[in-house]
């Protein structure tokens, strides 16, 4: 074999490897989204569990409040049933039973006996730690999200990314309903 040959047969070894490599990275990349969504699937399915309870808790202190509470398993009905149909659709799910859940503790202030109950502020402390273990998990889904969509936009991987699958992927935000769900909820009577 000649000089000329080698140089050709190394130089096409050493771009199959580089292919290799950024390959192994993309995948490693979604890999670590795919694992992050797990992870806030974990904290909506425990936050999905407690409400049930957190209802019947409620039910006994303000049976004339029945919107509300219908509204909130509802709610979670509609965040249960949107896991099968993407991260869009579950996360305006998700945003809607955050907001029946805002109005159903807005409840506990006219109702002071409710606002006592031992089983209801243990079901509300559950449920803000749940909420802050979820919100960890979207930020590192979203971090996880933006390295990989950076990952495969990033040249000399965007070449090849896209003819093997690797595709962008959407964040778990919750966009323009953000103005909503940071106001007050309002009580009325």
């Amino acid at each position: 074999m000649s000089t000329t040959a080698w140089i050709v047969l190394g130089a096409i070894v050493v771009l199959v490897l580089w292919v290799v490599t950024v390959y192994n990275g993309l995948v490693a990349m979604r890999q670590r989204v795919g694992q992050s969504f797990a992870d806030v699937d974990v904290q909506l399915k425990q936050r999905h569990d407690l409400i049930p309870n957190l209802v019947e808790t409620v039910k006994g202190y303000a049976t004339h409040e029945r919107g509300t509470l219908e509204a909130v398993v509802a709610a979670r009905n509609q965040a249960i049933s949107a896991q099968a149909q993407g991260p869009s659709q579950q996360v305006a799910a998700e945003n809607q039973l955050t907001g029946a859940l805002r109005q159903l503790f807005a409840l506990s202030e006219a109702y002071p006996d409710l606002k006592a109950n031992q089983n209801f502020q243990q079901l509300q402390t559950e449920l803000s730690d749940i909420e802050n273990k979820l919100a960890a998990s979207r930020r590192f889904f979203n971090n996880a999200v933006s390295e990989y969509n950076t990952g495969i936009q990033q040249f000399p991987a965007a070449l090849f990314a896209a003819s093997f699958g690797f595709h962008p992927q959407t964040f778990f935000d919750v966009g323009e309903e953000r103005k909503t769900l940071e106001q007050a909820p309002q009580v009325k009577f």
